[in-house]
């Protein structure tokens, strides 16, 4: 198995390729500002160019046009999406970050015509750093509810 392929990442190369705590949480606070505007291509600048994310919408995609893409179809579908952070995990040049999400499909999700209901979920998001950018980022949660909270999706309930 080739090591990009591994779900354990090698540890960081040299200690100035790793981020201080304090550096990482000011990554993320900045990154918020970008949720907050919904700015696909500022978020997409933290990726190196030859990233891969990880996504249960996209499945998987490599580079940075590729990621800022994913959250264009995310900006374009949900006009009013609210991303915060709940909790960061920091481990050296790995970070896991829980956030809660919630908008309302006033766009059209995935190419579907917008159906005007609201979702909200909870979602994680592993990320590997090197060279002080998102190398890899794996995105967690449950698609299926988010396409069944608007209507795209019926469900019988249990």
């Amino acid at each position: 198995m080739k090591d990009e392929d591994s779900p354990v990442l090698a540890a960081p190369r040299t200690s100035t390729d790793q981020m201080t705590r304090d550096e990482v949480v000011a990554f993320f606070e900045r990154r918020q500002e970008a949720f907050d505007n919904l700015d696909a291509a500022a978020l997409a600048g933290d990726y190196a160019a030859d990233c891969r994310l990880e996504s249960p919408t996209a499945g998987s995609v490599v580079g940075r046009a590729d990621v800022e893409k994913v959250f264009r179809a995310w900006f374009d579908a949900f006009l009013d999406l609210k991303i915060r952070t709940d909790s960061l995990v920091i481990d050296g040049n790995r970070v896991a970050q829980v956030l809660s999400v919630e908008g309302t499909d006033i766009g059209g999700f995935m190419g579907l015509p917008a159906t005007g209901k609201s979702c909200r979920f909870a979602a994680v998001c592993l990320y590997d750093f090197a060279g002080r950018q998102i190398a890899r980022e794996r995105r967690i949660y449950d698609f299926t509810g988010v396409l069944v909270q608007i209507g795209v999706l019926k469900a019988k309930p249990a």
